[in-house]
């Protein structure tokens, strides 16, 4: 069987089709970033509250906790999003020692210690951190057209 130049090219270009359609991981998304950003922030300040009453700051917490549940909620609806979803799986999760384990806390014990806090805030701040890490590593979507 021979094949001609045109053939070659063609087949060329099959190759790479398939092989951009095979990415690993979704292109950058600003909202998904944005999103990260944002909820580290608010939930790094509300988590300083918990040296008062949880139950002078359960709206608040119960705020945090839906926009946990959306932010997951749109990282799993992502196609090729498993990385960053896994990781807001383990930040919002109660019984891990991250965001979710420490409103359990905060809720089963009411008040938490400053040094408590302190070192719960380190570990939140590093899961929320390894999302915004792996959103921004992301291609952006111009750099994927070029």
């Amino acid at each position: 069987m021979r094949i001609t130049k045109t053939g070659n090219a063609f087949f060329a270009f099959i190759a790479l089709a398939l092989l951009a359609s095979c990415t690993s991981i979704s292109p950058f998304s600003a909202k998904a970033y944005e999103q990260a950003t944002s909820l580290k922030a608010e939930a790094l300040i509300i988590m300083d509250k918990a040296t008062q009453p949880f139950s002078d700051n359960k709206q608040t917490a119960e705020a945090l906790q839906l926009n946990l549940e959306k932010a997951y909620e749109y990282a799993k609806g992502i196609p090729k999003n498993k990385d960053i979803t896994d990781q807001w799986a383990i930040i919002k999760d109660p019984a891990r020692n991250s965001l979710g384990g420490f409103l359990k806390r905060w809720e089963k014990d009411q008040t938490l210690s400053k040094g408590f806090i302190q070192e719960a805030k380190g570990l939140v701040s590093d899961g929320f951190d390894s999302i915004i890490e792996l959103e921004s590593g992301k291609r952006k979507p111009s750099e994927s057209q070029k």
